[in-house]
């Protein structure tokens, strides 16, 4: 009982819960939000500055080779799920009101998470280095790829969201992102071994990044008036829609990959890789993408469908670990 409620309740989630509490308590603003924003800026910078020392080169050159893996988890993340985020429009419009609906066509449009992908695969005895290149690559191309993406789905109006504003956007994010995760990277000879052993710290940092954007982000929202646009009853159905849009994608993902002849190894990385949609790429970058006030239901989703995926991806690669066993088990058996 206890194990099944730390999934549903982890300590990141519970703390993701409290800091939206305390933006809607006590929002920060005027002098208080410009150093919470210089804060941010400074939080995001390290996050990614992270992200990129602890990418291995090596675990790069070795997964860079399946390129059959790489171009079907590009389909699902830029391709599949964004059509599906499109394709539900005339539902989710009138159901969610337009502001919720942009939140749920970034989460579409979001590239996947790395470590959490790694992780599961990981788990699950998958393709590990596929994963670590294919994880890595999505977040890099989602810095240029997100943004066009989202602008052409909305069809946005060229006088509200111009080229020259949308260039702006993409300049500031790869500032933001790019630049930190490269220099990051470049320092993994200095800093690599002392990342490796001490993880944990890391951890702390990395969500501590996102908690301290997500307070940032939901205290101009707060004060622009996102409870007054978003109800109660909208939540739930976001929570809806996200577990209906991430069943649909495991699924058909899952039998593509089946059909397509890919190994059991490559399948649990295409699984994991091309479902899975990143908090702490889309945080970051939706401060660039929205305004003050469209941000908070623009995060909504992606906050909630983020606890949804670890949970029940958490169980799928349990899974797919027992049927590894299993195999494992009857072999010996087998060769008798």
């Amino acid at each position: 009982m206890r194990s099944k409620l730390s999934l549903l309740f982890d300590r990141f989630t519970l703390s993701l819960i409290a800091v939206m509490a305390a933006a809607t308590i006590i929002p920060a603003h005027g002098r208080g939000a410009a150093f919470f924003e210089g804060l941010t800026a400074a939080a995001i910078a390290l996050l990614f500055f992270l992200h990129g020392a602890k990418l291995s080169r090596e675990a790069i050159i070795a997964g860079a080779s399946h390129w059959r893996l790489h171009g079907l988890v590009f389909i699902w993340t830029f391709v599949i799920f964004p059509t599906l985020g499109w394709a539900l429009a005339p539902v989710l419009v009138p159901m969610l009101g337009e502001p919720l609906y942009v939140g749920v066509l970034y989460l579409c449009v979001l590239p996947g998470t790395v470590q959490s992908a790694i992780a599961f695969t990981s788990i699950a005895r998958g393709n590990v280095p596929a994963a670590v290149c294919a994880a890595s690559a999505s977040s890099i191309v989602g810095i240029v790829l997100t943004p066009l993406l989202l602008q052409w789905l909305l069809q946005a109006d060229a006088s509200a969201m111009g080229s020259a504003s949308l260039m702006h956007a993409i300049r500031n994010i790869s500032v933001q992102i790019l630049l930190p995760f490269v220099v990051g990277h470049l320092m993994r000879p200095v800093v690599g071994r002392w990342m490796d052993g001490h993880r944990k710290l890391i951890t702390c940092v990395d969500q501590g990044s996102i908690l301290l954007v997500v307070y940032t982000a939901f205290s101009a929202s707060v004060i622009g008036g996102l409870w007054q646009t978003v109800p109660p009853h909208a939540l739930l159905i976001v929570t809806i829609v996200c577990c209906v849009l991430l069943a649909l994608v495991l699924v058909l993902n899952t039998w593509s990959t089946r059909r397509l002849g890919f190994r059991r190894e490559d399948e649990i990385t295409i699984v994991f890789c091309g479902s899975k949609k990143s908090l702490a790429t889309g945080v970051p970058m939706a401060q660039v993408l929205f305004s003050a006030t469209a941000i908070g239901p623009a995060l909504l989703p992606l906050m909630i469908f983020h606890q949804i995926q670890l949970m029940v991806c958490a169980v799928l690669a349990q899974n797919y670990q027992r049927a590894a066993d299993a195999r494992q088990a009857a072999a010996p058996a087998a060769g008798q």
